[in-house]
């Protein structure tokens, strides 16, 4: 790729001066136009280091209205960022809906520079960058616009870049130690360019070696995708690559079906085991923090079939210094203005600490898939999307265990009427339980789906009987239990 980059390109200061003022009036049109259509654009600053990345960034934040943009730098990693999967850091600062996210580094620069290092083999490499395309596609999918700028320089531009700045006072240990290495980079980063190098987010090649050219070509490339975008017929694609079946059977016996509901536990045995299993994942979970395993539990089950208490109990059995609750209602506006699993990717724990979701990202495939929230191009596509997520999180070492509580719909009634006539518990039961109840055939079969597609070997489903709500309580707490001693003891 990089040997079609044409070489010595220039642009003289009056021509500069000449269209400067109208790509940037054209510029900021088009931005108030992508912030009434509420499309997320994002731009990808990259490339050869000496290239003026950083001036760029400045011309484009410059020329564009700083309150639609947000600017973030990605190179040293945090202690917070470690403590995390890879793309969390980047998950948290995409775009919202109408807004420009400037990406100066992106989640290309550690791939390259680990492959250059010596940090990862090829095979390695190859899978990361599988896993960047995989992520741009679900975000170009979800409506974004990403514009990918690549700047080059050849090896002697480089070496006249470091010269400049040295003489300046101004040297560059970045640039230093990588001009080093410039062959290297060079290789690897064609190889990466052309792996990801797709219709929906191809890269744009600039020569940097003269500024006024490559901001130019900046702006008119900018200019072109923004117009190209905002003229597309269809601002959320409707590609769905993936083939998904329906996994109900002509008889309609689902998954759920082959739960045995009836199965309960004495409140004696009860009452030792509970006891057993809570100071067991005490002692777990704080072997855990010590090997500094982070762990998900997710929950997800049908009305009034005993998430809360579940919950309760099992952080009963915790410190409350390592674990937080995030309970999952509708949507904020701020959620809504990102791709559905931000809101999740923002709360994963840190390094050593417990997460539990009281519902999760689940919904896009539950209650946005019946009640008609989601398109079902964005429900079927969500399968993978999930699938994806889940196998970062198990990559990291996350210990994820997922929880679905199912009832007979003659205990969940039972249940809805005790809770109805129970002073203590009338804050439990709505209008939208009972809405949901008559659609009991839908959720089933949405919940079907769900576990076919999405019971992996690192993310396995839980079926949980919880007609007896202490015989499910206790199967969650072991559960919990022989996932954290597996895990902890591979370690």
């Amino acid at each position: 790729m990089f040997e079609a980059v044409e070489l010595g390109q220039k642009i003289s200061k009056k021509e500069f001066d000449q269209e400067e003022p109208e790509l940037r009036t054209r510029l900021l049109g088009l931005q108030h136009t992508i912030r009434e259509t509420r499309i997320p654009v994002i731009v990808i600053v990259s490339g050869v280091e000496g290239a003026g990345k950083g001036e760029v960034v400045n011309r484009l934040s410059k020329w564009l209205d700083p309150r639609s943009i947000e600017t973030s730098a990605f190179w040293d990693e945090s202690d917070e960022e470690r403590e995390r999967p890879r793309y969390w850091r980047f998950w948290r600062r995409l775009p919202a809906r109408g807004t420009f996210g400037i990406m100066f580094g992106s989640w290309y620069t550690r791939p390259i520079v680990d492959f250059v290092m010596g940090r990862i083999d090829n095979s390695e490499y190859e899978r990361q960058l599988h896993h960047i395309t995989q992520f741009e596609q679900l975000l170009t999918v979800d409506g974004a616009l990403i514009v990918k700028f690549w700047f080059h320089l050849s090896g002697a531009d480089q070496k006249k870049k470091l010269e400049k700045d040295k003489k300046a006072g101004r040297p560059s240990p970045i640039l230093k130690q990588f001009s080093k290495h410039y062959a290297e980079f060079a290789s690897a980063s064609e190889h990466a360019l052309r792996m990801t190098d797709t219709g929906d987010a191809p890269w744009h090649l600039i020569e940097a070696a003269n500024d006024r050219y490559r901001d130019i070509s900046v702006g008119r490339v900018l200019k072109a995708a923004l117009e190209e975008k905002l003229e597309s017929s269809s601002v959320t694609a409707t590609r769905n690559d993936r083939k998904i079946f329906t996994s109900i059977p002509d008889d309609d016996i689902t998954i759920l079906d082959h739960v045995d509901t009836t199965r309960t536990i004495p409140e004696k045995d009860y009452r030792k085991q509970l006891k057993d299993y809570q100071n067991e994942i005490y002692r777990l979970v704080w072997e855990a923090r010590k090997q500094k395993r982070s762990t998900i539990a997710m929950f997800e089950g049908w009305d009034a079939s005993g998430k809360g208490g579940a919950i309760r109990r099992l952080t009963a059995g915790m410190d409350a210094r390592l674990y937080k609750v995030i309970s999952v209602a509708a949507p904020t506006d701020e959620e809504k203005a990102h791709h559905y699993l931000w809101r999740f990717w923002r709360h994963l724990p840190r390094a050593g600490y417990v997460t539990v979701y009281d519902r999760s990202w689940y919904g896009r495939v539950l209650v946005e898939r019946v009640e008609n929230f989601a398109t079902e191009d964005e429900w079927r596509r969500a399968y993978g999307e999930i699938n994806d997520f889940e196998e970062q999180l198990h990559e990291h070492g996350i210990i994820l265990t997922k929880f679905w509580l199912h009832l007979d719909p003659e205990e969940q009634l039972r249940r809805f009427k005790e809770r109805e006539v129970t002073a203590w518990k009338q804050h439990k039961i709505t209008e939208e339980d009972w809405r949901n109840r008559e659609k009991w055939d839908d959720y089933k079969a949405a919940v079907n789906d769900m576990v076919a597609h999405t019971s992996t070997e690192y993310a396995p489903w839980s079926l949980i009987p919880a007609n007896d709500k202490l015989f499910a309580r206790i199967e969650i707490l072991k559960t919990v239990h022989d996932r954290l001693s597996e895990a902890l003891e591979k370690n």
